[in-house]
């Protein structure tokens, strides 16, 4: 396991984002939709029959060329590119600490920008799985979790607020950044990166920090503009929404926004899935499932992915498999087995392999796509369930100590 620092992104092979200004008094227009580039430049008086032109500029500059300063806008006006940068900046938020692990994975802590308001900054992980023909990027919808999920690391965090839809781009923003994966970027390089495509971050799940539904409104602003083909053109197919069961979100959207959707489901029995995802005391499996039934966007060309964490001796015998095919009869689904991934102080422990390959083979047979999923990250707590921000402990030794180290690797 590899750790860096934030100023050695140059060894990562890529340019690092601007870092942000404590006493910075200019808002980022970096994870911005249109209609908020749109007020930004109304702020600064630029006058409305102009306004839809410099959008689309400013939207191929930002996410599709990944500016880093209103400079490299070759095709605008230099005087509105100083009105630009003496009003606002193009800052991501500041990668503090990134892990690479030994399969390749990389986790980032990320330091949110205080808003203007004097909100203190917060930090969040977002974790990217690379393989050779994909790149997936977990981002955080939250700050914290409120959902206390007893087998998941992240559920043990208090909950401070959701995240904007801007925050939640810029993520992606940073980790392409980071990767070198914008037009004339010097792409990085490293274990495990995808060797085919042109493109290193191809795929989005919300499955980080948070409740995904919880923080609905800046998802789905998140999702259109992550989608949009003139900048990001992440399309909808490639992006996924992991809820625990917030079941009166789930229609709305599946017909506002249509992306994949996945259900953090582990039990089968709400007696059981009560402790496991206590949110089903709310909405037990009945209605969760009567959801997805009625997802708009399902069919057999976009199944709903039930995630099932195997938990020795606590949802993994046969029986629990023959149910698990019972229940989810009439929803076009695949069913994705995780084995456990432990973290320090939990009661749980995984199953054994010999048992997971039993269960899978049960739900196999009934004729429902049933993948184990390789734990990735495990090194670096970046696997499933893992994300704690566990980079917050380091050591203000831990901490000088890698600042030298990436200070003599430049």
């Amino acid at each position: 396991m590899n750790l860096i620092d934030t100023t050695a992104a140059s060894a990562a092979g890529a340019r690092a984002p601007v870092q942000i200004a404590r006493a910075e008094t200019r808002r980022s227009l970096a994870g911005l939709d249109r209609a908020g580039l749109a007020a930004a430049l109304a702020e600064i008086g630029l006058p409305e029959r102009e306004r839809k032109m410099r959008v689309a500029q400013l939207w191929h500059w930002i996410y599709l060329r990944g500016a880093l300063s209103f400079d490299e806008m070759t095709n605008v006006g230099k005087g509105l590119r100083e009105t630009l940068s003496a009003a606002f900046t193009l800052d991501r938020p500041e990668v503090v600490v990134e892990q690479v692990s030994n399969d390749g994975t990389r986790k980032w802590l990320l330091r949110l920008p205080p808003d203007l308001k004097g909100d203190k900054p917060h930090d969040v992980e977002m974790v990217y799985i690379p393989e050779s023909d994909r790149g997936t990027l977990c981002v955080s919808s939250q700050v914290g979790c409120t959902l206390n999920c007893s087998f998941c690391h992240t559920g043990t965090q208090r909950l401070v607020r959701n995240l904007s839809a801007a925050e939640i781009v810029a993520q992606v923003m940073v980790a392409r950044d980071r990767l070198g994966d914008y037009p004339g970027r010097e792409r990085a390089v490293g274990p495990g990166l995808p060797t085919e495509g042109d493109r290193l971050v191809t795929n989005i799940v919300f499955m980080g920090m948070g409740e995904p539904l919880y923080a609905y409104d800046s998802v789905a602003k998140a999702i259109e503009v992550l989608a949009d083909g003139e900048g990001l053109g992440i399309g909808k197919r490639r992006i996924t929404v992991s809820t625990s069961g917030v079941v009166p979100e789930i229609e709305r959207l599946g017909r506002e926004v249509g992306p994949m959707l996945a259900i953090s489901l582990h039990a089968v029995r709400d007696e059981l899935r009560d402790v496991l995802v206590p949110i089903n005391k709310k909405y037990p499996l009945k209605d969760l499932l009567d959801a997805c039934r009625t997802y708009p966007p399902a069919s057999n060309a976009k199944r709903i992915t039930f995630e099932y964490v195997m938990l020795k001796g606590v949802n993994d015998s046969p029986a629990d498999a023959k149910a698990l095919v019972k229940l989810l009869a009439g929803i076009p689904a695949k069913i994705n087995l995780i084995p456990f991934n432990p973290w320090p102080g939990t009661q749980y422990e995984c199953s054994d392999w010999e048992t997971i390959e039993q269960f899978s083979d049960i739900v196999f047979r009934a004729g429902y796509s049933s993948p184990v999923r390789t734990p990735r990250g495990r090194d670096i707590l970046a696997a499933c369930g893992q994300l704690k921000s566990e980079t917050e402990k380091l050591s203000a030794r831990e901490r000088l100590a890698l600042r030298a180290m990436a200070a003599s690797a430049e």
